[in-house]
């Protein structure tokens, strides 16, 4: 009876061969029953027991692949004790803790953006009673509110002020020429200048100077207010009188002819009835001629036709239409036709700055509004150093020796326009 071979161990049977030819090469043989080991041992080496001393160790999965795998397989051929099932348990409840819990830690990504673009919801900073609203987040709403602020402001800037129509009720009245009377107002801004002399012409004059000049115009001033003359001819004697001497040396005793001549050459281009040539010889003391009519004419070529601050005068009062403000505005106009001074600005600012200074006066604070800037062209800043000078004048208006113009807006006639006082803050304002 044939035995086992676990009973013979040294002895190599017949089927003891081929494990000997498969296990060995040449003269090393295998012993394979002093070798053997428990299945176990070896299941614990491959599924992450203890290590155990062997020949074959498995290597683990790596964390790229672990982390694909969220429940491995259990093997089977391993004994579920206490232990084990307490492992497997803790496993399965980490696998399925909340998002909000378990969140994987990221590095942040690059960006190219800078940070300013990202967008932070104030509101919800402010709900979180957890952590404390951070320093950019605070810059962020105090820049929201601030925004808000300015559109505000905005909203409020586009409400400006509207322009007025100041031709509109003059449509139906054909001597105001309302179709093509802006054309007529370009052209005298652009001829003005014609008019104009040069602010240093005394200077030529070797009898003459500007204060004799000054009481000239003074005295003319009683004359046209004596013989109730209209405006536009005082206005226009003033400017003949000063185109004659910039180009005309006139001796001290012949002066007060030139003023007459100017005059009576300025009634006949203005006037509708003329005053009388004896009585303007009466006045001048007999030192009236025809020789010195022919020429002054032929001095200033004929051209008696220039725009002078009166034109410029009734199209911007029309933006006003005060009865009072006009008078105040005439007033502290003429008051600049006896300055020399004065003759550095052309008609259209001197009447726009005589209508600023007036409204000033009246009102007590700075006027100007967009109607006046639109229809005369000139803003509050142009008009404000010859606005000084007009205050100036106002307030010195009775002292002195040229109070024509003074003692002419006296009367009722005038609305006793000088009893307003001078806008002094005008002065007093840094320009």
């Amino acid at each position: 009876m044939a035995g086992s071979d676990e009973n013979y161990p040294g002895v190599i049977g017949p089927g003891n061969v081929q494990g000997v030819l498969r296990g060995g090469v040449g003269k090393f043989p295998v012993a394979t029953g002093t070798n053997r080991r428990a299945l176990s041992n070896i299941n614990r080496n491959i599924i992450g027991g203890p290590p155990y001393p062997c020949d074959i160790n498995k290597r683990g999965l790596s964390e790229r692949e672990g982390i694909c795998i969220k429940n491995p397989p259990i093997p089977v051929h391993r004994p579920i004790t206490r232990k084990f099932a307490a492992q497997l348990a803790n496993k399965q409840q980490q696998q399925h803790k909340p998002e909000e819990i378990k969140k994987p830690v990221l590095s942040e990504p690059i960006s190219s953006e800078p940070e300013d673009c990202n967008i932070v919801d104030v509101e919800d900073y402010k709900s979180s009673n957890d952590f404390a609203v951070p320093m950019y987040v605070q810059h962020t709403e105090a820049m929201l509110e601030e925004i808000d602020r300015m559109d505000e402001v905005e909203m409020e800037d586009v409400e400006e002020e509207p322009i007025m129509d100041i031709d509109g009720c003059d449509k139906k009245n054909p001597l105001a020429v309302v179709e093509y009377v802006d054309d007529l107002y370009n052209f005298y801004k652009k001829a003005e200048i014609s008019g104009c002399v040069a602010p240093n012409y005394m200077e030529q004059q070797f009898d003459i100077n500007e204060r004799m000049r000054g009481i000239l115009i003074d005295w003319l001033i009683e004359v046209h207010y004596k013989f109730e003359l209209m405006e536009e001819t005082l206005y226009l004697t003033v400017n003949l009188i000063d185109r004659f001497l910039a180009v005309q040396p006139v001796a001290r005793k012949k002066l007060q002819l030139v003023g007459v001549t100017a005059m009576l050459l300025a009634c006949k281009y203005e006037e509708v009835s003329v005053p009388v040539v004896e009585d303007l010889i009466l006045i001048s003391d007999k030192a009236y001629s025809r020789k010195e009519e022919k020429l002054m004419v032929n001095i200033l070529q004929f051209n008696l036709s220039v725009p002078t601050p009166y034109v410029f005068m009734r199209r911007f009062l029309k933006a006003s239409r005060d009865t009072k403000l006009e008078l105040l505005s005439f007033f502290i106009v003429e008051l600049c036709l006896v300055e020399y001074d004065m003759l550095k600005f052309p008609p259209s600012l001197l009447a726009a700055a005589a209508i600023y200074t007036a409204q000033c006066t009246l009102s007590g604070t700075k006027q100007w509004s967009k109607t006046n800037e639109y229809y005369t062209s000139y803003s509050e800043e142009q008009l404000r150093e010859c606005s000084r000078l007009m205050v100036i004048f106002h307030r010195n208006s009775g002292t002195g020796k040229l109070t024509g113009v003074h003692r002419k807006y006296s009367t009722s006639k005038f609305g006793y326009a000088v009893k307003n006082e001078p806008a002094n803050f005008l002065l007093e304002a840094k320009f």
